[in-house]
């Protein structure tokens, strides 16, 4: 069974730095390509970032851009986000999702993801 498991949100302050985690469990990374969105409230979900089967990174969104750190551990089967200079506006539930069909590269298409994780809750606030 295909599962996705996001984990590490939380509340920091502006400035701060978080490590959300990615657990995908009935599937290889090496297959499929996951991305990271994020639904901030009052405002639709937005892509930020994908990892492709074969490890390649893309950024979508200029706002995090340099502050994001897409990267995945295959022996764990996990991906993961590293966020640093965390600003109040970053607030918003956060999500992984895997590409609907394997060997499929990272488009920005979110109709191309299947399976998505619970999301994690990301606040930024002082």
């Amino acid at each position: 069974q295909v599962q996705l498991v996001e984990s590490g949100g939380g509340l920091v302050q502006p400035g701060g730095s978080l490590r959300l985690s990615c657990a995908a469990s009935g599937f290889s990374l090496d297959t499929y390509s996951i991305g990271w969105f994020r639904r901030a409230p009052g405002k639709e979900r937005e892509e930020l970032s994908c990892i492709s089967f074969r490890g390649s990174t893309i950024y979508y969104e200029d706002s995090v851009k340099g502050r994001l750190t897409i990267s995945r551990d295959t022996a764990k089967n996990t991906v993961y986000l590293q966020m640093t200079s965390l600003k109040p506006e970053d607030t918003a539930v956060y999500y992984c999702a895997r590409k609907r069909r394997s060997y499929t590269y990272c488009t920005r298409s979110e109709a191309e993801y299947d399976n998505w994780g619970q999301g994690t809750q990301v606040t930024v606030s002082s």
